[in-house]
């Protein structure tokens, strides 16, 4: 039979201090998911935004919504929860069955976990019937800026402090400028914004998705037959809808849809801004789902190689390989590949938990310690253990796995980060710690983590081998270098 361990509340909080101060989040979190589909004629979009969404959940687990399009009118539905427990409230689904849906999973951030946050957004008429919707994954460095220059102008708000409000605002303060050409009011509103955004906007009669300049964050296109049309954060939503993947949006590339056809257009050319493309190097490292693919790259070969790569970089004897599940189980799996050492799922996980675990009592906070992961401990004792997580930003849990895994008997614990040392906070739709928040920041020498975390080794991802796997041309690399593809500046539209 294998060996319990119970913590003292005071040995909890000198080994983990900052797991009461940031809710046990240890992890970089994308913000969003989006998900459209389009058909000339009716179907089920009730069922199929469900579907998506559900795909999408990894992106956002707080709060989730949908607006449909149903014989010329746009009708939206929006709360907090789990996809499935939000759709399985809704009693009178057959009203939201259309020929258009549009729909958001949401990760909320600190201090924007309001519901007059969650998306989509829409616009009414005069007559307070919504005549555009929209859903946005990603951040505006200037998005403040322009939100008080609207309101400025007599334009109202909704949510507080959100992003996505204000490209839905720029839109329609520019369709009646251009007499209602959706294309041409999409492209002044780019003109304005800066950031990173994949987008989704559904009016009576028609669908557009755009990206931004550098296509930042992902948005692509599939078809669930040759005249309905499906957009997706991955493409594991066209996947869940029975759909095919058609390819990614372009960067700065809009794409409309309509009753009869689909049309391909560009942002108008915005001068003094990079824009070269640099898509988020985090979505292959932990943001996406492995069976997806992001620019048509498969996101669980680039995990795998990865593991393969961090054996190479630094080999060393060991009697089992473990991940940290789930982003880092397929680069252990690469390791063991490599090395020859054999992969066992030691590191149990509850599928149950969310990212959020909301507990008035501090005693009982305490016990979420061995909740989320907890190991099958016979496995371990007298083990030298290679344990692989995807990456390593607070420190936290790694200090937590290797203080089990000790109490359980291992031997070694070498610990490999399937990423490179993290630096830098993302500002481009991630939400991440403040600098001194970052293990990595605070401990440039890697013998100062290897004592902070009691392993016997410890190894990241190597620069070099990131951008081998990957390719240099195509991505962002922010959070490990600083050197960011926008620049945040908020003072200014530029």
């Amino acid at each position: 039979m294998g060996q319990r361990y119970s913590f003292s509340k005071k040995k909890i909080s000198q080994l983990f201090p900052f797991i009461l101060k940031n809710n046990y989040s240890d992890k970089f979190h994308d913000e969003c998911g989006v998900f459209g589909i389009y058909s000339p004629f009716k179907i089920d979009t009730f069922s199929l935004i469900q579907f998506g969404l559900f795909a999408l959940q990894h992106r956002g687990q707080e709060a989730c919504g949908f607006s449909v399009l149903r014989d010329g009118f746009i009708l939206s539905h929006k709360n907090e929860g789990f996809v499935l427990d939000f759709f399985k409230k809704i009693s009178n689904s057959e009203c939201y069955h259309g020929n258009a849906a549009i729909g958001h999973t949401r990760y909320s951030t600190e201090g924007g976990q309001s519901k007059k946050n969650i998306q989509p957004f829409f616009g009414e008429d005069s007559y307070g019937r919504s005549t555009i919707s929209i859903v946005h994954n990603g951040n505006l460095v200037n998005a403040q800026y322009i939100r008080k220059e609207l309101e400025h102008q007599g334009i109202n708000f909704i949510s507080e402090h959100s992003d996505s409000e204000v490209i839905l605002r720029l839109i329609q303060k520019y369709l009646p400028e251009y007499e209602n050409n959706l294309e041409k009011a999409i492209q002044k509103t780019t003109v304005d914004i800066k950031g990173a955004y994949s987008v989704i906007v559904l009016m009576k009669n028609k669908m557009a998705a755009f990206r931004d300049p550098n296509g930042i964050r992902p948005l692509c296109y599939g078809m669930l037959d040759d005249k309905t049309y499906i957009f997706s954060s991955e493409t594991c939503g066209i996947d869940s809808v029975g759909g095919f993947y058609v390819r990614d949006l372009l960067p700065g590339e809009i794409i409309i849809v309509d009753q009869k056809s689909i049309q391909f257009s560009k942002l108008r050319k915005i001068k003094n801004r990079n824009v070269k493309k640099r898509i988020c190097s985090f979505e292959y490292i932990y943001f996406s789902r492995p069976d997806s693919l992001i620019e048509n790259v498969n996101v669980y070969e680039v995990r795998e190689k990865s593991g393969e790569k961090l054996y190479e970089q630094h080999p060393v004897e060991a009697d089992v390989v473990i991940g940290v599940p789930d982003s880092g189980v397929p680069a252990s799996i690469g390791y063991s590949k490599a090395s020859g050492i054999p992969f066992k799922p030691i590191l149990v996980k509850n599928k149950y938990i969310g990212r959020s675990f909301i507990l008035p009592k501090k005693e009982m906070r305490e016990k979420m310690v061995n909740l989320k992961l907890n190991p099958i401990l016979d496995e371990i004792k007298g083990k030298r253990i290679v344990i692989i997580d995807d990456s390593i930003v607070r420190g936290t849990t790694s200090r937590r796995l290797v203080y089990i895994l000790r109490k359980a008997g291992a031997k070694e614990i070498h610990f490999r980060s399937a990423s490179p040392p993290i630096i830098g906070p993302c500002y481009l739709g991630v939400d991440t710690p403040t600098r001194k928040d970052l293990i990595s920041y605070n401990h440039i020498d890697k013998k100062s983590i290897e004592k902070i975390l009691n392993v016997d080794s410890l190894e990241f991802l190597s620069m070099d081998n990131l951008i081998d796997i990957l390719g240099s041309i195509h991505y962002c690399f922010g959070c490990f270098t600083g050197n960011y593809p926008v620049q945040k500046t908020e003072n200014n539209i530029t």
